[in-house]
């Protein structure tokens, strides 16, 4: 396929784990964003600000906006965006939270090793 018949689509994923360190902070300043939409609807103003004081991960996902990631990029237009937050279990040393280039990397020495195990076991034949 020619680089003319390629999409000019991109899918980015981004996946981050924060520390919620001052609660009520993040709290406030979700409110007063949600104060500040001026196109949000009232019932559904009252409904951001219930979930947003109960729960930290609706407070931080009223602030973090992926259009802000892309918009200072020159020459991109950001076409579609979701995303979501949710309170987890963390921890650092657990093999599950390896960022997914480590993982990766880990599955591609198993390969490596397999590939050669495979390539001896040919040999000896």
């Amino acid at each position: 396929m020619s680089t003319s018949e390629t999409s000019r689509f991109v899918r980015l994923r981004v996946e981050l784990v924060l520390e919620i360190e001052e609660p009520e902070a993040l709290t406030g300043a979700a409110l007063e964003r949600i104060a500040a939409d001026e196109f949000m609807p009232d019932e559904e103003r009252a409904h951001a600000r219930a979930a947003v004081r109960e729960d930290e991960a609706e407070a931080l996902a009223y602030l973090v906006d992926p259009f802000d990631l892309v918009a200072e990029v020159p020459g991109v237009d950001l076409a579609q965006a979701s995303w979501s937050s949710e309170q987890i279990d963390y921890d650092p040393d657990d093999e599950e939270w390896e960022l997914d280039d480590e993982a990766d990397d880990a599955d591609d020495a198993e390969e490596t090793e397999d590939d050669e195990a495979e390539d001896g076991d040919a040999a000896r034949v």
